[in-house]
């Protein structure tokens, strides 16, 4: 008797929702296993003395743009994912816990509330900050409100947006770009 596969992350979290999401963001979040994945990258950084501890603290990219490798593996529990920028990767742990989509970066824990909105012709998957902990300790939600992402499909490319702007730091980082994802 064959063991029934997981369900992805993302399907669990946006239900029939996902169903709603452009090809290359689907097949990207469907897939369970480990996948590589290339593309590029454009990475823009604070450069104030807490804006660059707020992002070693969660292991941000630095300043530039070219290419950059996700790897990513999906299992019954969660994933792995690791963000290489220039050779140098970002690592983080998701998993779902009470409709949330939870991400360990470094010293920090998001959970995130997923969404899928309209974007042009087609869906995006939008993330919100709904809980932050830095090393076990709530931090307050109106912290960040400057922090989320976007992934969506343009030009037949799984698309990513990711941004962090903190109250009295600024900006920690953006970085947004493409992955082929065949």
């Amino acid at each position: 008797m064959s063991a029934t596969p997981p369900t992805p992350l993302y399907r669990q979290l946006l239900s029939a929702r996902f169903d709603d999401l452009p090809p290359t963001v689907r097949t990207l979040h469907e897939r369970v296993g480990f996948h590589r994945y290339r593309g590029k990258v454009e990475v823009e950084r604070g450069d104030g003395a807490l804006s660059r501890l707020c992002a070693w603290a969660t292991r941000l990219p630095a300043h530039g743009r070219g290419t950059i490798d996700v790897e990513i593996d999906s299992a019954a529990h969660g994933e792995r994912w690791s963000r290489l920028f220039a050779g140098r990767a970002m690592r983080s742990r998701l998993w779902a816990n009470e409709a949330l989509l939870c991400e360990r970066l470094g010293l920090v824990t998001f959970a995130f509330r997923l969404e899928v909105a309209p974007l042009g012709a087609g869906h995006a998957v939008v993330w919100h900050v709904a809980k932050v902990r830095a090393m076990g300790v709530p931090l307050p939600r109106r912290w960040f409100e400057g922090v989320g992402a976007r992934e969506y499909e343009r030009d037949r490319r799984y698309r990513f947006d990711v941004y962090a702007t903190l109250p009295w730091v600024g900006r920690l980082v953006h970085y947004r770009g493409w992955l082929d994802v065949d």
